[in-house]
């Protein structure tokens, strides 16, 4: 059974830190504390290791691979697995984040009974994505020309299922917006550098022009 990592558990008594909510009472973390709590315990039984990144509890194999997040939403807290189209699901109880996620495969909760009822689908989840990372395998990706998005920003969203499911909530003229502004740049490293300037606006969804409209109501 892996072990609790005291850098991560900050997030479920405090949030994620990525908004203005972070350490209040209106945090979304706040929202599934036992849902969240009993997923947490899952997966660490699994025996991945706990790490923090995007500010969200990650979960890794041995050699540091991503397997699994949790992330907290207003509707919902989820699980989310990396490779969770790789995933044998014949009751259908995967969703993916996302129109234009390809990979990543998530169960959404709102009480810890629900999780509790779910476990032994979760365990099965998290053997079966623990031996496909091991056996290095990957969901095949459509090429980046089948969508109208940049290759980088779908790594991203690919990667980050809590950023996935943000710009999914976006409105169609958001979404627009910022991968207009993405795919821009004809050097992948200035795109990149948009890519991460942007994700914080995303997962507290703003949107491109919002943001220059705030920055000239500042002056």
């Amino acid at each position: 059974m892996g072990q609790p990592n005291p850098e991560v558990t900050p997030y479920f008594e405090r949030g994620c830190g990525r908004c203005n909510l972070h350490g209040t009472p209106d945090c979304r973390v706040h929202l599934w504390p036992g849902a969240l709590a009993e997923l947490r315990l899952i997966a660490l039984e699994s025996g991945l290791k706990e790490e923090r990144k995007w500010g969200v509890p990650c979960y890794v194999n041995e050699k540091g691979k991503n397997v699994a997040l949790l992330g907290a939403f207003k509707a919902h807290c989820l699980i989310s697995f990396f490779q969770g189209a790789l995933l044998d699901d014949p009751d259908g109880v995967l969703e993916s984040p996302g129109s234009n996620s390809q990979s990543t495969r998530q169960m959404r909760f709102t009480t810890a009974e629900q999780v509790q009822a779910a476990k032994p689908v979760l365990v099965r989840f998290l053997e079966q994505a623990i031996a496909n990372e091991a056996a290095g395998k990957k969901a095949e990706l459509k090429t980046p020309a089948t969508y109208d998005i940049p290759e980088e920003f779908q790594q991203a969203l690919d990667q980050d299922g809590a950023l996935a499911e943000a710009f999914e909530q976006l409105t169609p003229g958001r979404r627009r917006a910022y991968l207009m502004h993405f795919t821009q740049p004809k050097q992948a490293k200035t795109r990149w550098s948009r890519i991460e300037k942007s994700k914080n606006d995303i997962l507290n969804g703003v949107g491109l022009n919002d943001r220059y409209q705030m920055k000239r109501s500042k002056k």
